[in-house]
Order: C-alpha cells, then sequence, then structure tokens
C-alpha cells in the first residue's frame, strides 16, 4: 500500500511547535481560555497539545497516531458556542503567521483549518438551534 503524500509540505516537529505556541495563547485569551480551562484539567496542557497535534499529523501527515472524534467533544461541551469559532481561528491565524513557517505552509494550514472550523461551527449551531426553528442555511 502507498502512503498518501502531505497535504502540504509541514515536519511533525513544526506542527507540535504551533501547538504549542496556539495553546499557551488560548489559556491567555480572555474568553477562550476558561472555555479550554474546563476540559484541560490542572497540568494536562502537555497531554492536550499532544493529542491536537496528532490530530493535525493525521489531517495533514496521514499519520495514524490519533484515535478520537473532535466532532462528538465539541457537540458534548454545551459552554462551546458559535462565535467561539472565530474567536478560535483569529488566534490559530495570529499563532501562524507569528511563526516560523513559510507564508504557503501558513496559508495551508490555515485554510485546513478554516475547513474543518466551519464544519465544527454548523454542528455548534444546529446543536443549539431550538428544536421549532427552521434550519439554519449557510
Amino acid at each position: 500500500m502507498t502512503a498518501l503524500p502531505p497535504r502540504f509540505d509541514i515536519t511533525a516537529e513544526q506542527i507540535e511547535t504551533v501547538m504549542r505556541r496556539f495553546y499557551a495563547a488560548i489559556r491567555r485569551h480572555p474568553e477562550l481560555g476558561p472555555v479550554f480551562a474546563a476540559h484541560v484539567p490542572e497540568g494536562g496542557w502537555p497531554a492536550h497539545e499532544a493529542r491536537i497535534a496528532a490530530f493535525w499529523r493525521n489531517a495533514i501527515l496521514h499519520e495514524r497516531g490519533y484515535d478520537g472524534s473532535p466532532m462528538r467533544a465539541h457537540l458534548a461541551a454545551p459552554e462551546i458556542r458559535e462565535h467561539h469559532f472565530a474567536l478560535w481561528l483569529g488566534l490559530f491565524d495570529h499563532t501562524l503567521r507569528s511563526s516560523d513557517l513559510p507564508p504557503v505552509t501558513a496559508a495551508a494550514f490555515s485554510a485546513l483549518a478554516h475547513r474543518i472550523g466551519r464544519g465544527q461551527r454548523a454542528a455548534i449551531q444546529d446543536r443549539d438551534r431550538p428544536a421549532d426553528a427552521p434550519p439554519r442555511l449557510l
């Protein structure tokens, strides 16, 4: 079986560096920090960062080290609201822009994050939609 090529040129170490910087920024963010802190136990940030880095290595490098469902995790957290995705993506983009990644790599990483974020946001919108409300079409 032939391995799939990476979606774009990035190393596992670069992904891990982005995750460390991003989650350091998340912890400082006045709105997102408490949302994440509700789900990441004290002292659990290294494990969380490693898990999410494994997610991105799977999504980008096609490594098979991630086993989980981000959609299920987000849907199970009632404090995650639709507007949080714009904040999350803005902070993620800022992290990418301030990284040592080549601009084309940062742009590709951002595009993938935005695509995944749109799906996550839509699921949260649907979760939070009143039962008698019509579906919201984007």
